[in-house]
């Protein structure tokens, strides 16, 4: 067949057959090995002599050829040991691909391992089988080949419990906010994150990282066996003498399941309006804010923003004894006193909408959302701010004008949106610089004399004088920051309140543009803005906050 396709020259046939009859070995294997034909040429031809289809690595899906391996459980090894790459079809038919399809034992092994009697074989090059078993032939598919005893087993094993253990008090004296366990082919990396940067701690090779993932789902109360979904779970510990709640979650990775934890100690002392770094005038305006007898103030910002601190404060200080407080939260993060709060559970419906309708039959005074994330959940929100009640809520939004945008977006109706809307809060963490190791410094070359003025003016008006301003300070590094230049972080706020005017602009449906336009003449501030300000007060550096923002400083 290779000779009538013109991909084989006679005289290196006789040749190879002759190497055959002394040595051996198939004669495809001898001819490449000669180099008188290529491996592209040799299998198609070769899966038509066997009547067999012929896969290639890219037309194999590694997502099912995990979930086979997954499935097969403890001979799973047995099956690539003996260069076999399984799969399963929708119909739940068993397909296996080999290099050599023709092995003696081969046939007679996979009956052995009861796969199925209606089983479909197809021929694959040896390069490509070579370069699937590299990439499934790790340590973390060895640890989802073994059976949920072997787990337990390793979980419960006294260094890994101690390894597993000393990774999150580590966490808790550097004041992480997360720990990411990222497995590699070869090693696992633990980022530790800090003051919303991440930073590697260490790396550990592979072959521990199965028993440290098995010991944190054990104890998060998520299931060992299960790595093909991702998983969520709850701990709560004592670290480094601190009381904690670590919050779970597990994602399957190519190299593994990647894991956060995410650390939520059970006493915040820094639950406190004056602890979040808003400027006094700021903070007097929340307080009134908080103070309204309905309405509806939202919190906006990106993941990791700053917005449950900033809620829960304020929760914490309107929390009188006088108001029926109520939340609801995915997933409750902090415990309050005398607050009913809520966890939804979306696998059973109770979802933000169902525990709103409920809420409003217990006679709430402030109602706190988590997050208005669709349509049905942003009408009751606006519904109940309507009715009496003063409702709390976040939403993602990159900043506060676009909370308009966004509501309006979900399907909520322009004049209802003006009528509930009080207030909006778009807010950032920037970094403190340390202020053991940070010195004097030269005026930021990318700041422009409108922004430092429009700094300089806010200043004033919370009291400082201009004699003071502006103290510029850079980032050194030193012990008590390890060598980062920072420690600690600090809020900067935009801050929109929507008086009639805005109100009206807003019901009449005008363009961002123009909203815009009315919010600067009643005293906006951009977060860019806000963050020259703690540049110029020497609390942080202009280019930690174009890191935040995402912006630029212009006029």
């Amino acid at each position: 067949m290779l000779l009538e396709r013109n991909l084989l020259r006679p005289a290196d046939l006789q040749a190879g057959l002759s190497y055959q009859t002394v040595h051996g070995g198939l004669l495809g294997a001898v001819l490449m090995r000669m180099g008188a034909i290529t491996s592209d040429s040799l299998y198609p031809v070769l899966a038509e002599q066997l009547g067999l289809s012929l896969v290639r690595t890219g037309d194999l899906d590694e997502l099912a050829l995990r979930a086979a391996l997954l499935a097969l459980g403890p001979i799973a090894h047995r099956i690539l040991d003996q260069a076999v790459l399984p799969w399963q079809d929708e119909a739940g038919h068993w397909h296996l691909a080999s290099a050599d399809p023709l092995q003696a034992d081969l046939c007679e092994s996979m009956a052995e391992l009861d796969i199925g009697r209606e089983v479909f074989w197809h021929l694959i090059p040896e390069a490509d089988f070579a370069q699937w078993q590299q990439r499934l032939m790790h340590a973390e598919l060895v640890s989802q080949a073994l059976d949920v005893r072997a787990l337990r087993e390793l979980a419960e094993d006294a260094p890994v419990i101690a390894l597993v253990n000393n990774l999150v008090a580590q966490a808790v004296e550097a004041r992480a906010s997360d720990i990411h366990l990222e497995p590699g082919e070869r090693e696992f990396e633990v980022r530790l994150r800090i003051d919303g940067v991440l930073h590697l701690r260490q790396t550990l090779g592979m072959d521990r990282y199965p028993a440290v993932a098995s010991r944190i789902k054990l104890i998060a109360g998520i299931d060992i066996a299960e790595r093909r979904l991702p998983q969520d779970g709850r701990i709560s510990m004592r670290a480094a003498g601190t009381e904690i709640d670590v919050r779970v979650s597990s994602i399957p990775a190519v190299f593994g399941e990647s894991i956060v934890m995410r650390l939520l100690p059970k006493r915040r002392s820094d639950l406190s309006l004056d602890r979040l770094g808003m400027r006094p005038v700021q903070l007097a305006t929340f307080k009134r804010w908080l103070g309204m007898p309905n309405g509806l103030v939202l919190v906006t910002g990106p993941t990791g923003s700053g917005k449950s601190t900033t809620l829960y404060s304020a929760l914490a200080a309107t929390n009188d004894f006088t108001r029926k407080i109520v939340t609801v939260e995915d997933p409750v993060e902090f415990r309050l006193p005398h607050v009913i709060q809520v966890q939804t559970q979306a696998d059973i419906g109770y979802t933000f909408a169902k525990a709103l309708r409920a809420f409003l039959r217990h006679d709430p005074d402030v109602i706190m959302i988590g997050e208005i994330r669709d349509r049905e959940t942003a009408e009751i929100a606006i519904q109940s701010a309507l009715t009496g009640h003063l409702v709390l809520a976040t939403l993602h939004t990159n900043d506060a004008l676009s909370a308009i945008t966004r509501l309006v977006d979900m399907g909520v109706e322009p004049f209802l949106v003006a009528a509930a809307l009080r207030a909006v809060i778009a807010q950032r963490l920037v970094r403190r610089l340390c202020e053991s190791c940070s010195e004097a410094s030269d005026a930021p070359a990318a700041l422009t004399e409108a922004a430092l003025q429009l700094a300089l003016d806010d200043a004033a008006s919370d009291g400082i004088r201009s004699d003071d301003l502006p103290r510029w300070r850079r980032p050194i590094g030193c012990s008590a920051c390890e060598q980062t230049g920072f420690r600690g972080r600090v809020g900067i706020y935009e801050m929109l309140t929507l008086g009639p005017e805005l109100q009206h602009a807003v019901a009449q449906g005008e363009s961002m543009e123009t909203i815009g336009v009315l919010a600067h003449q009643q005293g906006r501030r951009s977060l860019e803005q806000e963050g020259v300000l703690k540049t110029a007060t020497g609390v942080s550096t202009l280019d930690e906050v174009l890191r935040a923002t995402g912006g630029t400083i212009g006029d």
